[in-house]
């Protein structure tokens, strides 16, 4: 039987042990809080939020991430910042040593200078036994990737469904695409080690025009080059993420999506939301700080994107931009041709004049899909009616599809550049802060078609002209607007501008 003192002497070094604990725990916790003061919610969240404290021994803090590209990326980034904010509250911190949880056996006491501590960890984490990442599996002591299945990349994260005819042998090329056809073609053949000479890769264009066919055929020519790809549409995109917040697998989510080496995102233009569009950011700087290729397409240059943070613009724009323009006549005609010969094979009776060609691809200039849905209509027509196509009846035909046609969007950009070259200066001359009167006047008619041709707000417009007040826009509008009314070769300047414009 232990004696009383002894059992008391035990409880109370006990209850000392304890409230060290808790005392080093509370310290941990208001090192958090100074962090995530610091840094901010949204960096913390992203970079932090997975610290675990382990021990403190010999003025050296052990601390514990869930995965390897945490632990890179906090040694290259933040090792400073922890290391102070553990200073203010333990003292004598001299050096951080962060280690990865998933490849530790089995957590190590809790050590501060001088006593044995319990282990704790920081406010908010889960305070569990280390576990392996998600996208790894444990054998014979080694962490290995596991085997993923088709359409799902290395690292186990699900992309959208890639379609099986959108190869490059497929994609029809013309001088309106040629150039993104030559960088889309060079990024997905770039071997595992080359050098990533377009990073990112960011291909806009109106709908119709093949920025997915492009997109898809990179997924398919990086997969067979041996290189980690994944293909997302902005939907899946915030799918994916919405759906780790919720599981609280975000860190997971993030470590996949930055264990690839080829990301392709699609419709950009759709990605929404703060905190989504923050966690796209810091994966983009992740991955291009890391060798790894971006690829983006959306329906607008990176600049007209208002409703992406300033931020991610200026990223997406600090890569290569190219425009897919649209169809000229003889990509057309190649388009129509290519869709008859389709659909030859199931219907091998299926025939179309010269005649019918041309004069659909004259009738039908917006987009791809127009021609396809134009084809579609002549083989109902010929199928089911059984009499030969002609001019007349194709016309008849895809009637619906030249009604509907829209008219050409108009750029803010174009317009700049249009006024800019015919009053000769330069569109850096329009978007700066000169007055002289060589540059006011273009300035104010760019102004004026801008709010004319497009249907941006004057705030809108304000801003992309050097970040100008919306009232200077309306001034603008109603001078050009007065001068116009009595000047006729003002008012046949603009109307010049603006037939170039719309053509």
């Amino acid at each position: 039987m232990i004696p009383h003192t002894q059992q008391s002497a035990a409880y109370s070094q006990s209850r000392s042990d304890e409230n060290r604990a808790q005392s080093v725990e509370e310290a941990w916790s208001r090192a958090c809080r100074r962090l995530r003061a610091e840094l901010g919610e949204a960096v913390y969240g992203s970079w932090l939020a997975g610290l675990e404290l382990v021990r403190i021994e010999n003025g050296v803090a052990h601390v514990s991430v869930p995965t390897k590209f945490l632990k890179s990326w906090i040694q290259s980034h933040y090792t400073d910042r922890v290391r102070a904010a553990l200073s203010s509250e333990f003292g004598g911190i001299e050096k951080l040593n962060v280690e990865v949880r998933s490849s530790t056996k089995m957590r190590m006491p809790l050590r501060d200078p001088n006593l044995e501590r319990k282990p704790v960890t920081g406010a908010g984490v889960a305070q569990t036994a280390p576990s392996s990442s998600p996208s790894t599996v444990q054998e014979n002591g080694d962490t290995r990737r596991e085997q993923a299945p088709a359409n799902i990349d290395a690292n186990g994260l699900s992309g959208s469904p890639l379609d099986k005819r959108f190869t490059f042998s497929s994609f029809l090329v013309g001088s309106s695409n040629q150039l993104a056809h030559a960088a889309a073609m060079r990024t997905a053949r770039t071997k595992p080690g080359d050098p990533i000479l377009f990073n990112p890769l960011y291909i806009h264009a109106s709908v119709g025009l093949g920025k997915t066919h492009l997109l898809q055929a990179i997924a398919h020519e990086a997969g067979v080059n041996a290189r980690r790809v994944i293909y997302l549409t902005a939907e899946k995109f915030m799918y994916g993420f919405v759906a780790a917040l919720k599981a609280q697998t975000a860190i997971a989510f993030k470590e996949k999506l930055r264990g690839i080496d080829v990301l392709v995102i699609d419709d950009v233009q759709f990605l929404q939301g703060k905190s989504i569009q923050q966690e796209f950011c810091h994966t983009l700087n992740a991955l291009i700080d890391a060798g790894r290729q971006i690829v983006i397409a959306a329906d607008r240059p990176p600049g007209d994107l208002e409703s992406l943070e300033e931020r991610v613009r200026s990223r997406l724009a600090g890569g290569l931009c190219v425009d897919m323009g649209s169809l000229d006549e003889t990509l057309r005609v190649q388009i129509i041709e290519a869709r008859i010969a389709a659909a030859r094979d199931m219907q091998p009776q299926f025939s179309v004049p010269q005649a019918v060609v041309s004069y659909v691809a004259s009738a039908i200039q917006t987009n791809g899909r127009d021609l396809e849905g134009a084809v579609n209509r002549l083989l109902a027509h010929s199928t089911l009616t059984g009499t030969p196509l002609t001019v007349e009846t194709a016309e008849a035909a895809i009637r619906d599809l030249i009604r509907t046609r829209e008219p050409k969007r108009v750029k803010i950009e174009d317009i700049q550049k249009l006024v800019a070259s015919h009053y000769n200066v330069s569109r850096a001359d329009i978007l700066s802060s000169r007055r002289t009167a060589n540059v006011v006047r273009p300035r104010q008619i760019a102004m004026y078609l801008s709010k004319l041709l497009t249907l941006r707000s004057l705030p809108e417009i304000g801003r992309r002209f050097g970040g100008r007040d919306h009232t200077t826009v309306l001034h603008a509008v109603r001078k050009i607007e007065e001068l116009a009314g009595r000047d006729g070769m003002l008012l046949d300047e603009i109307d010049l501008l603006k037939r170039m414009l719309l053509e």
